[in-house]
């Protein structure tokens, strides 16, 4: 693949299997708000959470295929399922360009903020079994002691917009007794879902339980990154996201004001 020169005024791709990954292009336009950014929501092949580790590589593969199309200086993974099983063809595809996984920037903000040691980790079943978080918070450290635990409800609840609704409450209950009664001090939200029910969470974990956000890690490493490479783009003026999916569903203008607080930009139907 030839060198691709990176500019600074070039813009940083986002890619997910759907629309979990909005939290991601949030946090990252909260820190970062002169950089022009684009997202792929993989929305006609969600979820990839349930596929074979050969699709999963697949998609892996087109997703940053179709992103370099548009001469990004910077790719950030939102997919949890991705960045466990698929990082490295995610890298080998992008060729010269930097890449950054939610995972490994979730498990090193854990592994530097616990001071008992014991982490929690919720995320999906394919997350959770790949045991990725596990293996990432312990090579940081490997005197840490995690906890992982699949919560599967709480992306349909998080679509739905169940924000605030008892029924998220009782299966939060239910899914953290186990970790909080681990004696967890640290809790990583494994799934760019999760941050929409952060409120539930927080208020069931207690003011004692540190939660780490892997989008807002993801958004602080990029800076950082750019930062030492000089690439930050200096521009003063705030550009809308480019958004593309590649299946236009009903739901999506409300996920998009859900997730992101404001009303849906223009968005680019593209094939994959």
């Amino acid at each position: 693949m030839p060198q691709q020169k990176l500019l600074s005024g070039s813009p940083i791709g986002i890619f997910d299997s759907g629309i979990g990954g909005l939290t991601v292009l949030k946090a990252v336009q909260a820190t970062l708000p002169s950089e022009r950014l684009i997202y792929f929501g993989d929305t006609a092949r969600v979820p990839y959470g349930t596929k074979s580790q050969v699709t999963i590589r697949k998609y892996a593969r087109e997703d940053t295929e179709l992103l370099m199309k548009h001469q990004p200086k910077l790719i950030i993974v939102a997919c949890n399922t991705i960045s466990a099983l698929a990082l490295e063809v995610v890298e080998q595809t992008a060729g010269d360009i930097p890449v950054i996984g939610v995972l490994k920037a979730g498990a090193e903000l854990a592994a530097q903020r616990t001071k008992s040691g014991r982490i929690g980790v919720i995320g999906t079943q394919a997350t959770i079994g790949s045991n990725a978080y596990t293996c990432a918070i312990r090579a940081e450290n490997d005197a840490l002691e995690v906890f992982p635990k699949a919560c599967p409800l709480f992306v349909p609840l998080a679509e739905e917009g169940f924000i605030d609704h008892p029924a998220t409450r009782l299966v939060a209950e239910e899914y953290l007794a186990e970790l909080l009664g681990q004696k967890i001090d640290t809790l990583v939200l494994g799934c760019t879902h999760y941050p929409i029910l952060r409120k539930v969470i927080e208020s069931i974990g207690g003011p004692q339980i540190t939660i780490i956000d892997s989008a807002e890690a993801v958004a602080e490493k990029a800076g950082e990154l750019l930062s030492k490479s000089d690439l930050l783009n200096q521009s003063s003026e705030k550009v809308l996201p480019h958004l593309m999916v590649s299946d236009l569903p009903q739901k999506f203008r409300e996920l998009y004001r859900l997730f992101m607080g404001t009303e849906l930009p223009d968005v680019e139907l593209v094939g994959v």
